[in-house]
């Protein structure tokens, strides 16, 4: 099965689908973190090429919910969302079969569509919730491969992910790149669950039952 995975620049995806013998290509503006296949610059120069399927990781810094007060303040030109908003729709649009747009809670579910599954990393090993949407098409829905307990802590009066205040301490430089980091657990179920066999186009996952597990396994 020929892969190509769509704004990833760490490997993390590809990799996962490598292991399990597939054609696997990274896209990304930014050279790779990790030795493999990757193409170095627009992704959209490089969906007809007979991809059997995509999984896209669009830039969040313009879609996200969080960031939308930058735009309602005047902080921001609406023209930057329109941008991210007509990139998204571009690889929804690909001459691809099968599609997977991974985003976190977005305006993608408001201006194009809603998202078809909503997950968190974590269903599949790491203590850690953040909501994370998946727009399909011609994909089943993730099913959870290791639920383990999210690791939270309470700081005056808040309760939140113990990732999450501790990238707090991190350089504000790098404090994003480390947030946005996809995770290995949820990369390895899309490679087992999303493979496929080419001649009768039905799925080659193995069937798993969901386990607690509170070791904790997260990628940073």
């Amino acid at each position: 099965m020929r892969v190509l995975v769509a704004c990833e620049y760490s490997g993390i995806v590809r990799d996962a689908f490598t292991a399990k013998g597939h054609d696997a290509w990274s896209c990304d503006i930014l050279p790779t973190e990790s030795p493999g296949n990757h193409y170095e610059g627009d992704v959209l120069q490089h969906l007809n090429k007979g991809w059997d399927l995509m999984i896209a990781h669009p830039p969040c810094t313009h879609l996200a919910v969080s960031g939308a007060r930058w735009f309602t303040e005047g902080k921001k030109p609406w023209s930057l969302q329109e941008e991210a908003l007509d990139f998204v729709k571009k690889l929804m649009d690909a001459p691809i079969p099968r599609i997977a747009i991974e985003n976190p809670v977005s305006v993608i579910s408001t201006k194009i569509r809603k998202p078809n599954q909503i997950i968190n990393p974590f269903e599949f090993g790491h203590p850690i919730p953040k909501k994370t949407c998946l727009w399909l098409k011609n994909l089943p829905k993730l099913k959870a491969t290791n639920i383990v307990e999210p690791e939270m802590i309470e700081k005056k009066g808040y309760r939140m992910s113990k990732f999450h205040y501790e990238t707090f301490k991190l350089p504000k430089e790098i404090r994003g790149k480390v947030r946005s980091r996809f995770y290995t657990g949820i990369a390895e179920a899309m490679a087992e669950q999303w493979s496929f066999n080419e001649e009768n186009n039905d799925t080659l996952q193995t069937e798993r039952t969901p386990t607690r597990d509170t070791q904790r396994s997260q990628e940073i």
